[in-house]
Order: C-alpha cells, then sequence, then structure tokens
C-alpha cells in the first residue's frame, strides 16, 4: 500500500468519523443527555454549596457536547484508518469493507468496552472530586492493557495459525485474551463511590446510554469507513455508452 493510498485512506477514515461522530451526537443528545439533567438534579437537591457555573448548563448539552464527540470522532477515525491500513490482509482473507467492521468492533471492545465493566461510566454527582485524578489514571492505564493485549492476542492466533488452524488458534487467542483481562480486573484496584442514595435505575441508564452512543460511533464508522475503504481499493469499473466495461484505474 503506497502512501498515497493511505493519504486517501485517512482522510476517508477522518470524514467517516465525523458523519459517525454526527450519529453518536444524535445519540447522545436524546439517550445521554437526559439523565445527565437527572443526575444533576439529584446533585443540587443533596448539595448546599452551590459554586458558580462558569459555563452554562445549554451550553454544555449542545455546542460543548457536539464539539466533545465531533473532535473525538475525527481522532479516532484517522486513527482507525491508520489501523486499518496494517490490518489490511493480515488479520484474514477479508474484503475491506469486512476488514473495517471488523477492526471497528475490535476497536469498540478493547477501548471501551473493557475497560467499560473494570470501570464503568458514571453520572455527575457520581465520585469524590478528590480522587478524579485517580479514577482518571486507572481507567486510561485499564484501556491501555486493554489494546495492548488484544494486540497480543491477535498475534498469537496468527503464529498458532499454520499449526492449529484458524479456529483453534483463534479460540486460544480469544482465551488468553479473555484470562489477562480477569487478571487485570483481579489486580487492579476496585472504585466504588456512588453515593447510597442515588438511584440505581438512572446509574443503569446512564451507563447503558454511555454504552450504546459508543456502540453508534463505532458501528457507524465501521460500516461508513469499509463503504469507503471498499470504493479506494476495489473501484467497480467504469461503463462506457457501448455498454463495455472499462478497467478503473487509481
Amino acid at each position: 500500500m503506497n502512501s498515497a493510498t493511505v493519504r486517501n485512506l485517512l482522510v476517508r477514515g477522518m470524514l467517516a468519523g465525523l458523519a459517525a461522530g454526527v450519529l453518536a451526537l444524535v445519540a447522545a443528545y436524546f439517550l445521554g443527555e437526559p439523565n445527565v439533567d437527572s443526575a444533576i438534579s439529584f446533585e443540587d437537591a443533596h448539595t448546599h454549596e452551590h459554586g458558580m457555573e462558569v459555563v452554562s448548563r445549554s451550553l454544555q448539552s449542545t455546542l460543548g457536547l457536539a464539539t466533545g464527540v465531533l473532535v473525538y470522532g475525527v481522532a479516532f477515525g484517522g486513527i482507525a484508518a491508520l489501523a486499518f491500513c496494517v490490518a489490511l490482509g493480515r488479520v484474514g482473507r477479508f474484503s475491506p469493507r469486512a476488514t473495517a467492521l471488523l477492526l471497528s468492533g475490535c476497536a469498540l471492545l478493547a477501548v471501551y468496552v473493557v475497560p467499560f465493566l473494570k470501570y464503568p461510566a458514571n453520572p455527575p454527582s457520581v465520585g469524590e472530586p478528590d480522587t478524579i485524578g485517580r479514577r482518571t489514571t486507572l481507567y486510561f492505564l485499564m484501556m491501555l492493557l486493554s489494546v495492548l493485549l488484544a494486540v497480543a492476542a491477535t498475534i498469537l492466533g496468527k503464529r498458532l495459525a499454520p499449526t492449529l488452524g484458524t479456529w483453534y488458534a483463534s479460540v486460544v487467542a480469544v482465551a488468553a485474551f479473555a484470562v489477562a483481562i480477569g487478571l487485570a480486573y483481579a489486580f487492579l484496584p476496585v472504585v466504588n463511590e456512588v453515593p447510597k442514595d442515588f438511584p440505581a435505575t438512572l446509574l443503569w441508564r446512564f451507563r447503558l446510554s454511555a454504552l450504546a452512543i459508543q456502540a453508534v460511533l463505532w458501528g457507524g464508522f465501521g460500516l461508513l469507513f469499509g463503504e469507503l475503504a471498499e470504493r479506494q481499493l476495489n473501484p467497480k469499473p467504469a461503463t462506457t455508452a457501448s455498454g463495455r466495461r472499462v478497467p478503473a484505474t487509481h
């Protein structure tokens, strides 16, 4: 894959990430923001300290939310496009469309779902302000471990495939990944700072909506980028007026 192709795929990845970010923004606005508002109302009702609001809630839920989600989508879209360039043809004989969707699913699992199961997202009023630095460090440490272990499991599966066959090599690689993640879950500290009187239903809805937003983002990216990559790498031959098919050129 030459540099021009990589550059074109990178641009397409960022565009797909932007488009997927728009889908995730809609999901975040309709699924996530109502739960955030409920959590803020709970916090206001249970505290007597009201500091000055630097950024209004209406700005946070509109422009602030849009900026965060779209920048996130573009950034991870570019990174995922570069990972796609490395993975294409090396993880199996998949088409560009299938490779993009597979990569997107694995990214969702490694980057979000695995860290989420250990350190799930929390709404406002959940978590001590003094421990935010520690909690952030633990979350990103879990994310880093998950990504590195996913890469290691992929390499393990590729090396075992000639001996065990693709199916059994994949089973061994997935099992090794699950065991390693289980050990990480066991040894990393537990964080439990949910107030005793915080509504369990609200906490569940918030975490479920956070997971749904990520699924929309990565699922949308996989489908959109897969289509763009397929057209870039396997263009359909043009057809002349007489019906003759002319080979496509890059």
